[in-house]
């Protein structure tokens, strides 16, 4: 049977992908829609720059958060949409716990 759990260094590379706060807020952003989000999506739901928004979407994809799961021609441009795809309970609760603190203002 083979295993399909992360390897540490996937470990790794999520763990650094998770200390930017933006990424945090991106995941948490897409884990709350029930469907596939762009980055266009995300950065207008964050008011964050789209420019900033994709590259911590790509640096997502890069270590295994985020896969992309559609591409969609828009005005000349190609919009990609993604999917989160951490399973890791120690990630989600570190994502769920910086939201509880986000809603209690500290």
């Amino acid at each position: 049977m083979a295993d399909h759990s992360p390897s540490k260094d996937g470990h790794s590379a999520l763990l650094d992908a998770l200390r930017h706060p933006l990424r945090r807020d991106i995941l948490r952003a897409m884990r709350r829609s029930d469907q596939k989000v762009s980055p266009r999506q995300i950065a207008d739901t964050l008011g964050e720059p789209l420019s900033d928004v994709g590259y911590h979407c790509r640096a997502l994809k890069s270590c295994g958060a985020i896969q992309l799961v559609g591409q969609e021609q828009v005005r000349g441009a190609i919009q990609n949409f993604y999917r989160v795809t951490v399973h890791e309970s120690w990630a989600l609760t570190l994502l769920d716990e910086d939201e509880d603190e986000d809603e209690r203002g500290t």
